[in-house]
């Protein structure tokens, strides 16, 4: 039957484009990887790679194999990294994601409780690309993400995608800005205002506010960019500008500051955790529900508050 090694060799081939660059990538001789993909065609009675002068490539057959052999190597290294937390902790461990203001408001009690279940956390702290790409490699269990109108995950069918709650984007203005009487600004009113804006100009809310001021006839403008919102609310204060900050990262609005809703349709960032399915059940579950709760209450105090 089909042999791990068989499947990495297999891996390796169709990453490094040659028998030659899988045996230095898998440290083993040629000869050996030669070995290992003819007793896997002859198994399988199929030719799975054709070699030329150029290198080699998967044949169809081979390219129809190679998900399912990247599969079993994943799920190998994930039952590696759990054994070796219960070594190292003598608990399971369980590796997961976050963006910041998450972070902050809703893992942190989930976080808890896991621990109080006898599950360390491995946490990995970053913007959404980063915990896309940790999911994606199998590097994360689960992760705190978000998504926005237009925009997809794209995550394959080996993770559950658990919605959490919905993240208004609020606009934030300095007090005595002519739209603080308002309880919606129209976003055409803010034309001629600079904006502070995120570090990244392709910042899915600096994507969502060019889309909004686009359907207005203009695009904003950005005096600043900075990732961090509590200098955000320093520069608004100060000023400088606007800004658009999810409702999740406001926390408490500073005092010098007014919040309010843009006019027309709600601009807002749906929050879910994503968790692979082969992830331990319990672990899974006690973590989702953790989350879920602490949704509802952050939730809450929002609709408390207005």
């Amino acid at each position: 039957m089909l042999e791990v090694r068989h499947l990495q060799v297999l891996c390796s081939i169709a990453q490094e484009g040659s028998l030659a660059g899988a045996a230095r990538a898998l440290h083993y001789s040629q000869p050996t990887i030669t070995h290992h993909l003819a007793t896997m065609e002859a198994y399988l009675d199929a030719r799975l790679v054709q070699r030329g002068p150029r290198g080699a490539m998967l044949t169809e057959l081979g390219e129809s194999l190679l998900p399912h052999a990247e599969a079993v190597r994943e799920r190998l290294r994930h039952a590696e990294r759990e054994v070796r937390g219960l070594a190292e902790h003598g608990r399971r461990t369980l590796h997961i994601g976050t963006f910041p203001t998450a972070g902050a408001l809703l893992l942190a009690p989930a976080v808890k409780r896991l621990h109080q279940q006898g599950v360390h956390i491995a946490l990995t702290e970053g913007e959404l690309p980063l915990l896309l790409r940790g999911l994606r490699a199998r590097e994360l269990q689960a992760a705190l993400v978000f998504s926005q109108p237009g925009d997809r995950l794209d995550l394959d069918e080996d993770f559950e995608l658990h919605p959490l709650l919905t993240d208004p984007l609020l606009l934030v203005m300095p007090q005595g800005h002519p739209c603080a009487a308002l309880d919606r600004v129209p976003l055409v009113d803010l034309r001629d205002t600079h904006w502070v804006g995120a570090a990244d100009p392709h910042d899915p809310c600096d994507r969502v506010l060019s889309w909004a001021c686009g359907q207005q006839g203009f695009q904003p403008v950005h005096a600043m960019r900075t990732d961090d919102y509590a200098v955000v609310q320093g520069l608004v204060a100060a000023g400088t500008g606007v800004a658009l900050i999810p409702r999740l990262a406001l926390g408490s609005p500073r005092a010098d500051l007014v919040v309010r809703p843009p006019a027309g349709p709600d601009l807002a960032r749906e929050i879910s955790v994503a968790v692979l399915r082969s992830t331990s059940a319990g672990s899974a579950q006690e973590l989702v529900s953790a989350l879920q709760e602490q949704a509802a209450l952050v939730t809450a105090r929002w609709g408390a508050t207005g």
